[in-house]
């Protein structure tokens, strides 16, 4: 059932009451979302993208998850399927001066470590689904260090997410990049079948495990055990000394 209009506007000007001057815009049903999807289309000068198992996502409402290796990884998406996907952002994007297209693109601003603010990206992610759209989520919290490698899951939103649309159909994203003549880059794009996740039977645990197994095997990749900005503070720290040498 679509989130009614006024229950949207409430929740709205919620997020703006919790975000103070960081202007949001309209997360889920940006009017701007469409021409800003087509624009993205420019980036094929650059791009080639390979896309496989689009058909695997039935109409109506999914979450997808997705490795994070670049700031490309849910746009390829869009671009190759034409869906109408809102993913978890950082906040702190929407205060940058790339914040316009986060919210051109009706994405949902997530402030770490703010219980309220965190509260309410839940309902804005709910009421997407309810319309009939997809919620992308990136639960390896910021960009991987390595190609080729899927770091530690947070499960934080992930799981109340999961628990929160039992009979919501998930599936896995994989996203690989890699450069090709005269400057360009491809971007091979994998999408699951429908995973096996059934939030009334399964502990987190569980739950995370399928995910990160199907990531794994999806995109060939290497599964480390730590998160992701950890290894990147242990990469910053040695690049530091060996600078310093």
């Amino acid at each position: 059932m679509s989130t009614t209009v006024d229950a949207y506007e409430a929740l709205l000007h919620q997020g703006q009451e919790l975000y103070g001057d960081v202007p949001i815009g309209r997360p889920g049903r940006a009017q701007t979302y469409k021409w800003t999807v087509r624009a993205l289309n420019a980036l094929r000068i650059r791009m080639s993208i390979d896309l496989t198992g689009q058909d695997n996502v039935a109409a109506g409402p999914a979450i997808l998850i997705g490795n994070h290796t670049s700031t490309f990884d849910p746009i390829v998406v869009v671009m190759e399927t034409g869906w109408r996907v809102t993913a978890f952002t950082k906040a702190e994007w929407f205060s940058h001066k790339i914040g316009p297209f986060f919210r051109f693109m009706g994405q949902i601003p997530l402030r770490r470590g703010d219980e309220p603010a965190t509260d309410w990206a839940m309902s804005m992610a709910q009421s997407t689904l309810n319309d009939g759209n997809k919620v992308g989520i990136y639960p390896e919290g910021t960009r991987a260090p390595d190609q080729g490698k899927l770091y530690r899951l947070h499960s934080r939103i992930l799981v109340p997410l999961l628990e929160a649309n039992p009979t919501v159909p998930v599936h896995a994203i994989a996203t690989r990049y890699e450069s090709i003549s005269l400057g360009r880059t491809r971007a091979t794009v994998k999408i699951s079948p429908r995973l096996a996740i059934d939030a009334a039977v399964m502990s987190a645990d569980e739950m995370v495990t399928t995910i990160r197994d199907a990531l794994v095997q999806l995109g060939d990749l290497v599964y480390v055990n730590q998160y992701a900005f950890v290894a990147k503070a242990r990469a910053a720290r040695l690049a530091q000394g060996e600078s310093a040498k």
